[in-house]
C-alpha cells in the first residue's frame, strides 16, 4: 500500500464510516512508532504521515534543554537531548522544548511494516466507529419497544435484525403459544443493553411487563400525551395481565380511552398478545378501593387495610365471588397483589368470622 492507496483508503473510511482522517493518521502514527521502537529500541523516534501525499517518514529527534539542565549536575543525556547553545549553532531560532529532527526512515522492511500496520489501524478504526455508531443509535434503547425482523433461529433463541445490530430474543421470552416465523416483522421490548469489547449485546423480550406497557403507550394517544396516566402493570404472559390507569382530568374516562370506540384500541393490543387477556383497572389513591378494583372481575368485596406500612390487606368475598377473586391457580389474586404492591389475603365470610373479623353491611 503506497501513499496514494493509503489516502484513498482513508478517504473511503472517512466518507462511509464518518471517521475523521486526522484520527486515522494519529492512530497510524502511534502504531508505527510503537512498532519501530520495538524493533530498534530507539526511545526518541517519531513517525509523521504527510496528509497530502500519504508518505510516511521516521525521524529521530533531540529535545532542546537548558545548558545546565540539572541543578544536581547530572548533565545532559546526549542520546535524547541537546543543549540550547549547541542547538542554536544548528538553527538560531530554536528554543528550550523544541526538537531537532533527523530523518531515519528505513527502506523496504519498514514499508512492509507500514502496509501491515495501515491495514490493522483501518480495520480497528472501522470497528470502533461502527461500534460507537451502533451505541449512539441503540445504546439508549433499553426499556423501549422496537420493531425488528426475525432473521435466525437456534435451539434457544431467535435473532432479530434491528437494523444496525441484532438482538437476541430467547424463546422463553416469547409469549406462550405464539408462532414466530422467519423474515417476519415483530415488536420486541429491549430488556437489557450491554456494550463490551465484542460489540453490543441486546436482550429482547415479549413476556416482560414493560412490553405491555409500551404497547399501551403506542396504541393509546391519551397515555402518550399524559392525559391518561398508566400507574402500574402486572403480567402473566400468555394468560392474563392487569393494567391500572387513571386521569387527573375528570372529563376523561381513562378506561374508556384505553378500550377505544367499539374496542378498537384494546383489540390492536390483544392481537399482539395472541390470546392473552387484559384487565384495565382504574387506579384509586385509596388503597382499599384500588385493591377492590384490582381484583376484578370479582365484585362485592370488603377490603380492610391491616398494615399500611407493611402494605398488607385482608379481603372478604362472598361465596359467589371468592373463586373469582382468587382466580385460576391463584392468578387473579397474584396479579392484583403485584399491581397494587399489597400483600392480599382473601377469605370467605365464614373464614373471616372464624378468625374473629366481622364486616358490618352498610345499611
Amino acid at each position: 500500500m503506497n501513499g496514494k492507496e493509503f489516502l484513498k483508503a482513508v478517504e473511503t473510511v472517512e466518507k462511509e464510516k464518518g471517521i475523521q482522517r486526522q484520527i486515522i493518521f494519529d492512530a497510524m502514527e502511534n502504531a508505527l512508532m510503537a512498532a519501530y521502537k520495538r524493533s530498534t529500541g530507539s526511545p526518541n523516534s517519531k513517525v509523521i504521515i504527510d496528509p497530502s501525499t500519504g508518505e510516511i517518514k521516521v525521524y529521530s529527534y533531540l529535545t532542546v534543554v537548558e545548558d545546565d539542565k540539572d541543578e544536581d549536575g547530572d548533565g545532559i543525556d546526549l542520546d535524547v537531548e541537546i543543549s540550547l547553545t549547541e542547538a542554536r549553532k544548528i538553527n538560531p531560532s530554536l528554543n528550550v522544548g523544541d526538537t531537532i529532527d533527523t530523518e531515519i526512515t528505513p527502506k523496504e522492511e519498514f514499508g512492509r511494516v507500514a502496509t501491515s500496520t495501515a491495514k490493522q489501524v483501518l480495520i480497528q478504526k472501522i470497528r470502533e466507529a461502527e461500534r460507537n455508531s451502533i451505541m449512539a443509535e441503540l445504546g439508549d434503547k433499553q426499556d423501549e419497544l422496537l420493531i425488528g425482523t426475525v432473521e435466525l433461529e437456534d435451539t434457544d433463541n431467535y435473532y432479530i435484525n434491528l437494523g444496525r445490530s441484532n438482538g437476541i430474543l430467547p424463546k422463553k421470552e416469547c409469549i406462550p403459544g405464539e408462532k414466530i416465523t422467519m423474515n417476519s416483522q415483530i415488536k420486541v421490548y429491549v430488556s437489557k443493553v450491554d456494550a463490551n469489547s465484542k460489540g453490543l449485546f441486546i436482550l429482547l423480550s415479549r413476556t416482560h411487563y414493560g412490553f405491555l406497557k409500551r404497547l399501551f403507550e403506542l396504541e393509546i394517544p391519551e397515555i402518550n400525551d399524559g392525559s391518561v396516566i398508566l400507574y402500574s402493570v402486572a403480567r402473566d404472559a400468555g394468560n392474563r395481565s392487569k393494567v391500572a390507569v387513571y386521569s387527573e382530568n375528570s372529563r376523561i374516562d381513562p378506561i374508556g380511552a384505553c378500550i377505544g370506540e367499539r374496542g378498537t384500541r384494546i383489540e390492536r393490543i390483544l392481537e399482539e398478545l395472541h390470546g392473552e387477556k387484559v384487565d384495565i383497572i382504574k387506579y384509586d389513591k385509596d388503597p382499599a378501593v384500588f385493591i377492590e378494583n384490582a381484583l376484578s372481575p370479582a365484585k362485592n368485596l370488603k377490603v380492610l387495610i391491616m398494615d399500611p406500612k407493611k402494605q398488607e390487606a385482608l379481603v372478604v368475598a362472598d361465596s359467589d365471588n371468592f373463586s373469582l377473586a382468587i382466580g385460576k391457580k391463584g392468578s387473579n389474586a397474584r396479579l392484583a397483589s403485584r399491581l397494587t404492591k399489597y400483600k392480599i389475603d382473601i377469605k370467605t365470610v365464614e373464614q373471616a368470622s372464624e378468625a374473629g373479623i366481622n364486616f358490618r353491611e352498610e345499611e
